[in-house]
C-alpha cells in the first residue's frame, strides 16, 4: 500500500493535519499565531544545528523550538519589551541565524526550498511512523491537559486561583507546538507549517458550536486540504506544500457560505 510516493504523501499529510488541528485551535483562541510563526522560524536554526552536530534533525528542531519558547516565556516576564516585539526579534533572528549557519557549512549541500516549503512527496515509511507515533503522543498529552489549558485560556486568573497552574500548562502547550513543528517540517516546511496550524482552525471556527467540535472539525478540514492540495498538485504540476495551503485557503473562503450557528467557548 505504501510503495507509491503519492500514497505515502497522502498518509503523512493527513497525519500532520489531524495532529495540527486541535493545537491550531488553541493557537487561535490564545492569539498565538505569531508565536507559532516564531517557533517555525526557529526550526531552520534547528536544522543547521543538526547538520553541524550530526544529530537527528527532528530532535534538533524540537530542542531549538523548546529553547526559543523558554527564552520567550522568560523574557516576557522579566523584560519591559512588549511581547509582539520579542516575538519579532526572536522570529527573524532565529531564521537569520539558521540561514547564516547553513551558509557557513560549505561542506553540506542543503535544499533550502525543501526546508522552507517542505517536500511531502519524498516522505518515507519511517517519516510516516514518526508522524503517527509523535502525533499520537502529542494528542494524548493535549487530551490530558485540555481542561486546564482551556480554563486558563478562558480566564487565566480564575484558573490560577483554582490551582490549575496556568504557567506550567502553557509551557507544556508550547512544547507540544515545538513537537508538531519538528515532526511536520519535512512535510510542509518552515514557512507553511504555521498556515496548516491556523487556516483549518480558523475555518472550523466559522461553524463549530463548541471547542471540542472545533478541534475535530479543524483536523477534518486540514486533512481535506491535504488531500485536495496533493491531487491539485498532481493535476496542475504545482508545488505540493503550497498547494495544500492554497486548498486550505479555498476551504476557508468557502466557509463564508456556511451559516454561522450560535457558538459557545473561547473566541467564538
Amino acid at each position: 500500500m505504501l510503495d507509491d510516493f503519492f500514497t505515502r504523501a497522502l498518509v503523512a499529510g493527513v497525519g500532520v493535519a489531524v495532529m495540527a488541528g486541535p493545537l491550531g485551535c488553541f493557537v487561535i483562541w490564545r492569539r498565538m499565531a505569531y508565536f507559532g510563526d516564531t517557533l517555525a522560524h526557529a526550526a531552520l536554526l534547528g536544522v543547521a544545528l543538526s547538520l553541524l552536530l550530526e544529530i537527528d534533525s527532528t530532535l534538533a528542531v524540537f530542542l531549538s523550538a523548546c529553547a526559543i519558547s523558554a527564552l520567550l516565556l522568560t523574557w516576557r516576564r522579566t523584560s519591559a519589551i512588549p511581547s509582539d516585539a520579542l516575538l519579532g526579534l526572536l522570529s527573524h533572528s532565529a531564521l537569520a541565524l539558521g540561514l547564516v549557519a547553513l551558509a557557513f557549512m560549505t561542506w553540506v549541500r542543503v535544499d533550502l526550498t525543501g526546508l522552507l516549503f517542505g517536500d511531502i512527496l519524498s516522505v518515507t515509511r519511517t517519516d510516516i511512523a514518526v508522524v503517527y507515533g509523535g502525533g499520537a503522543a502529542v494528542l494524548a498529552i493535549l487530551a490530558l491537559i485540555w481542561r486546564r489549558l482551556f480554563a486558563s485560556t478562558v480566564n487565566r486568573e480564575l484558573a490560577e486561583a483554582e490551582g490549575m497552574r496556568p504557567d506550567t500548562v502553557e509551557l507544556i502547550f508550547t512544547m507540544l507546538l515545538a513537537a508538531v513543528i519538528a515532526i511536520a517540517i519535512k512535510i510542509v516546511g518552515v514557512l507553511l507549517i504555521t498556515a496548516l496550524l491556523i487556516i483549518p482552525a480558523a475555518t472550523a471556527r466559522r461553524f463549530a458550536t463548541g471547542p471540542e467540535q472545533m478541534a475535530l472539525a479543524a483536523s477534518i478540514i486540514g486533512a481535506s486540504a491535504v488531500v485536495g492540495g496533493l491531487y491539485g498538485s498532481l493535476q496542475w504540476d504545482t508545488p505540493s506544500g503550497p498547494s495544500i495551503v492554497v486548498a486550505a485557503l479555498l476551504l476557508f473562503l468557502a466557509s463564508f457560505g456556511v451559516p454561522g450557528p450560535k457558538r459557545r467557548g473561547v473566541g467564538q
